[in-house]
């Protein structure tokens, strides 16, 4: 609890229009200085898998953790608290004051396009991961913003969609890991999202005040998320503290005028400003403050994340690979070279470099070991990035109305993204020139990816010129999810290419990616030569991923298959080869129908910029695949939600408190793999289950052995259960969890303490939690569906 009556006394010091200014950005990304109480500017920035500062820049890089689904498969509240300290020395290195992350949002589906941001689909797990995730990042006075509160589960019409949901179901799901956190974590700051609740839009709800400081007592700035204010009274008069971005804003003068008309009380002003000083003073903006703590490895990190993520959801023995039994392996895929390692939308950044999968286990495998590499696949329309290597020196100019020069620079990245304010002043188009030449001869595309006006011209000769609009609407949707442009020249190796791209923006800045795609064998030779270097592989190593339209910001998926050709890849591989491992690459489940043809299964989810030799570790046996699923995984597209998509506007949560796991239970249908599982290189026995009660609460002892011949990891699960409640209730519902690692042959005991909460519901009717007298089971396994010890506990009032 920060001295709220200090910051009181400075706010007493200036005006009603000083006051107000304080209330919003001013710029896209910082908030304003005040001389006058010696405030300095704070600095925000996109960080749920890296930092990436002000700037979209390869100038200044930024260390691509894996996706929050991978940290939440890892079930492990230390690593999570490892990530959040990266986190926040990366925040720091970067001069960043506040990151807008973590996540807290439940995933609801796995159709959302932006669930590879959340960790999982139980709100028990989100809540423990998220609150280490936030106490890491704030160790180095870094404010983390839990986000976006509450309800934003869709990106379908997230703009404007109306959530109905129960209170009920709001609590116990929705609310619950953002209590945890707020209680256990005290974060800093909360985003609003954009979103309504019940005909409310959240910048403008209720529930920014109660529960949230009434109940859970929290302390901090609640900000918008960018551009989701769209009053100024309505909004004002909410628990809102800070409208982002800047200098435009529906507050600024329009909000002193209306405290001056009587609309809004200046003693809610008056709030919000002690609140900002309160977060400036946290993160040293006000004050001087030193911050003493030993910055983590930040790659060390990122690579032990992708490691722990990692699922092995079926093996057959064939992992990991035998040393010394392996004499040569068959990489298939796009994805095994340019693998897919980050979702997509706000949370990208730009790596200093990330190491392929190919090239990774090309150095992890025994010389005498030969790799050969089939790209096979064919997943993607989207160019890719086009590597610097071939592409010199990027020239880019800005050019005024008139088609005068305003500003020259020279880049270092094929993505460009000037979001408004860092756009030359004066700017309203510009133009890029680079040289592209050849490494392989062959029909290569050559393009770009954006929104807006272009003119795209190859040795002087223009050969695209039109208007490019993103496939969907929204927020950001010009930034996110600009169309692909391409024209396909034969070209041989060495050939040098003079290219220059004209564009003009929009009001949002410009996001462009200078791209290409290299030549390609037509489809039946490269089908043939699968099925000749399946035949004589010893394994093949098959890489499948999702793609930037199917997980992004900004867009829901409509089927959860892998786009293109790789279905058919894989089982034609696999139906060749003598052994297929497949690997996944995505930020959250994806189809398998060939999953009982292969021999093992791993879920890389998006392994950052570690990817490569985190999994050839993985493969290789040097490490276990030590991840459990996050969220129930899905044979296909038949999921038990009742309602995906919005209808007229509306998104109603009918599933009520039965989503993920807990639905598949009800229904009495299995997914694929279900919530919870996953293996490793080790075998596992779970004895002696016991409960004891008492002043501390509840605790659950279980024996765990480690039966097999290596080191490995397990968690231990614990599910309580009240099949003759009054009330409705989940089949089973997680209470608590342990990752446990032993060496093997070695037993252990190992106690998991259940919170009360645990046994609570929430009664609409009181509005107030309490608690079922009688008899719970307490289900103690490795899966929501494997359990394997069963006892009984009996709470009373």
């Amino acid at each position: 609890m920060h001295d709220s009556s200090r910051f009181a006394a400075l706010v007493q010091r200036l005006s009603l229009a000083q006051k107000v200014g304080l209330l919003a950005g001013a710029t896209f990304w910082t908030t304003p200085a005040c001389a006058p109480i010696g405030l300095r500017s704070m600095a925000l920035a996109d960080g749920p898998a890296g930092v990436r500062g002000l700037r979209w820049d390869a100038a200044d890089p930024s260390v691509c953790f894996p996706s929050p689904t991978a940290l939440g498969a890892s079930w492990d509240v230390e690593a999570a608290r490892d990530y959040g300290r990266a986190l926040g020395a990366e925040a720091r290195r970067k001069g960043i004051d506040v990151v807008l992350a973590p996540t807290l949002n439940v995933i609801r589906t796995p159709f959302g396009g932006r669930a590879f941001e959340c960790y999982s689909e139980d709100p028990v797990l989100i809540g423990a991961i998220g609150a280490a995730v936030v106490a890491g990042l704030q160790e180095f006075g870094v404010a983390a913003t839990i986000k976006h509160y509450v309800a934003n589960d869709s990106e379908t019409e997230r703009y404007t969609v109306d959530v109905g949901v129960d209170e009920r179901t709001l609590r116990e799901v929705y609310f619950a890991p953002f209590e945890t956190v707020v209680r256990e974590a005290g974060p800093w700051a909360v985003m609003a999202a954009y979103n309504a609740v019940d005909g409310t839009t959240m910048t403008e709800h209720p529930l920014l005040d109660a529960p949230l400081r009434t109940e859970w007592g929290f302390d901090g700035l609640v900000m918008s998320d960018w551009r989701a204010t769209r009053s100024t009274v309505a909004s004002a008069r909410a628990g809102l503290d800070l409208a982002m971005p800047g200098p435009v804003s529906p507050w600024g003068q329009a909000l002193v005028d209306a405290v001056e008309r009587g609309e809004v009380d200046e003693a809610a002003i008056d709030r919000k400003a002690v609140n900002l000083l309160g977060l400036a003073e946290r993160v040293g903006a006000l004050s001087d403050v030193t911050f003493e703590r030993a910055a983590p490895e930040a790659a060390r990190v990122a690579a032990d994340a992708a490691v722990g993520g990692t699922v092995l959801l079926t093996n057959d023995g064939t992992l990991p690979l035998a040393e010394g039994a392996v004499r040569r392996v068959l990489v298939v895929g796009e994805a095994a070279a340019t693998p897919r390692f980050q979702g997509g939308g706000s949370a990208e950044v730009i790596p200093a470099a990330v190491v392929s999968p190919l090239d990774a286990l090309r150095a992890a495998l025994p010389d005498d070991c030969e790799v050969v590499h089939v790209p096979g696949t064919r997943s993607d329309l989207d160019l890719e990035p086009l590597p610097l290597d071939l592409a010199g020196a990027i020239d880019l100019t800005w050019l005024d109305p008139a088609g005068s020069v305003v500003h020259r620079e020279r880049r270092a990245s094929a993505k460009l993204v000037y979001l408004g304010p860092d756009v030359p002043a004066g700017a309203v188009s510009c133009r890029i020139e680079w040289k592209f030449t050849a490494d392989e001869p062959g029909e290569w595309q050559l393009g770009f990816i954006g929104c807006g006006y272009f003119e795209l011209r190859i040795d002087g000769t223009q050969v695209l010129a039109g208007h490019a609009s993103a496939a969907h609407e929204g927020p950001g949707a010009e930034l996110f999810n600009g169309p692909s442009r391409a024209v396909t020249r034969d070209v041989e190796r060495g050939e040098t290419l003079s290219m220059r791209l004209d564009h003009t923006f929009g009001k949002l800045g410009v996001s462009l990616t200078l791209g290409a795609r290299r030549p390609r064998a037509s489809v039946e030779d490269e089908r043939a030569r699968l099925r000749a270097e399946a035949a004589a592989c010893d394994v093949a190593i098959v890489f499948v991923s999702t793609n930037r339209a199917s997980e992004s910001e900004g867009v829901d998926r409509d089927t959860l298959a892998l786009p293109g050709d790789q279905d058919e890849v894989m089982s034609l591989v696999a139906g060749h080869a003598p052994a297929t491992v497949a690997v996944v690459c995505s930020g959250a489940p994806v189809a398998l129908p060939w999953r009982e043809q292969v021999s093992a299964i791993l879920a890389a989810w998006f392994g950052g910029q570690e990817v490569g030799p985190a999994l050839a570790d993985v493969i290789t046996g040097r490490k276990e695949p030590r991840g459990r699923l996050p969220m129930s995984w899905p044979a296909d597209d038949s999921v038990p939600v009742h309602q995906v998509a919005p209808s007229g506007g509306r998104l109603d949560y009918a599933e009520g408190l039965h989503i993920g796991y807990r639905a598949w239970l009800k229904e009495g249908r299995e997914p694929a793999w279900p919530f919870g599982h996953g293996l490793g290189y080790t075998t596992w026995e779970l004895s002696d289950a016991a409960v004891t009660t008492g002043d501390a609460g509840t605790t659950v002892t279980v024996t765990a052995r480690n039966t097999g011949d290596r080191p490995g990891r397990t968690v231990v699960q614990v599910y309580l259960a009240r099949p003759d409640s009054v009330h409705d209730r989940p089949v089973r519902w997680l209470a608590g969890f342990a990752a446990i690692d032993q060496g093997p042959g070695t037993s252990a005991t190992h106690h998991i303490r259940l919170p009360a909460r645990a046994f609570q519901h929430w009664s609409a009717e009181t509005r107030s939690w309490h608690l079922e007298p009688g008899r719970f089971e307490v289900q103690v396994g490795v899966s929501a569906t494997d359990i394997h010890q069963e006892t009984l506990v009996i709470q009373r009032d």
